[in-house]
């Protein structure tokens, strides 16, 4: 059986190396940079650039497939809500009185007759998606390339409480044993005959509401052991404890930050006087 643990990155490279701090200015300020511009050009460049970082330190291509699967969904409803209904902000965005219409729904249709799909208002949804993208894949860069271990040092050395990093370590350490579990209940089930390939959506549905059950119970169990064992050892929360790791700030973190909070500064600079990511940038201008 395979070692249960959260990390899913497999070789090492100057990223993985860095302390998790470093990691967490990093993704904080790429964030900041995806929230703030407006631009679906400029945000789809980030969403790249962000991809293809987690490619390069090693996240799994499975990950970032099945992230990317499961959330087609939201980005449909998204790009339809935002081209059909959002329409004072983008034309508060783009100076226009009159969107231009990309796709207009039949009168006598029931509710949404009439209704009107802007090519502004779905660039708009697309700068949306990409935002949600950046922020969602650019967490893998700081949680599957450090150890759980590593993570709990770095922050308890920001002077995160300790509880509160207790609490948020053991969850990380939750989460591949809740999926290990899944994994046996279906495959015991697989060993009783069942099928999933040859279901419908459905009928698939239906059987994981039936493993939630167990799944649950187990978590259950899981939490009440490990509360007996906290009060067992008398676990008080408190951060005046030795710890087997060591998390230091060397000089390629140290370089790290610098020139990332050197490229947030010059992208700050670029919005704010040449307009290098609002939502016109190459797009109306």
């Amino acid at each position: 059986m395979a070692v249960t643990r959260l990390q899913t990155v497999t070789r090492e490279s100057a990223f993985t190396r860095l302390d998790f701090r470093a990691k967490l200015v990093i993704v904080a300020l790429i964030t900041v940079i995806a929230f703030l511009w407006e631009s679906p050009i400029a945000g789809g460049l980030l969403t790249l650039a962000v991809i293809v970082s987690s490619l390069l330190v090693g996240v799994k291509r499975s990950y970032l497939t099945t992230l990317l699967k499961v959330m087609i969904p939201l980005y449909f409803f998204l790009l339809l809500s935002m081209g059909f209904f959002n329409v004072a902000q983008v034309k508060a965005l783009t100076n226009k009185e009159v969107l231009t219409p990309l796709l207009t729904l039949p009168v006598n249709w029931l509710w949404v007759g009439g209704a009107q799909l802007s090519v502004e208002g779905t660039l708009y949804g697309l700068n949306i998606v990409f935002k949600t993208l950046t922020m969602i894949l650019v967490i893998p860069l700081a949680m599957l390339t450090t150890d759980i271990n590593n993570m709990i040092v770095a922050l308890v050395q920001t002077k995160v409480p300790y509880k509160i990093v207790f609490v948020f370590s053991s969850t990380l350490r939750f989460f591949p044993l809740l999926f290990e579990e899944l994994q046996s209940i279906v495959e015991a089930q697989r060993l009783r005959g069942l099928a999933l390939e040859q279901m419908n959506p459905l009928q698939k549905v239906q059987v994981y509401g039936g493993v939630a059950v167990p799944l649950i119970l187990g978590a259950m169990m899981k939490s009440q052991k490990l509360e007996v064992v906290l009060q067992s050892k008398a676990f008080s929360g408190s951060a005046d404890r030795t710890y087997l790791h060591e998390s230091v700030l060397g000089k390629a973190d140290w370089v790290a930050i610098s020139s990332f909070v050197g490229v947030f500064a010059i992208a700050l600079l670029l919005y704010i006087s040449l307009g290098v990511g609002k939502f016109a940038w190459l797009i109306y201008s």
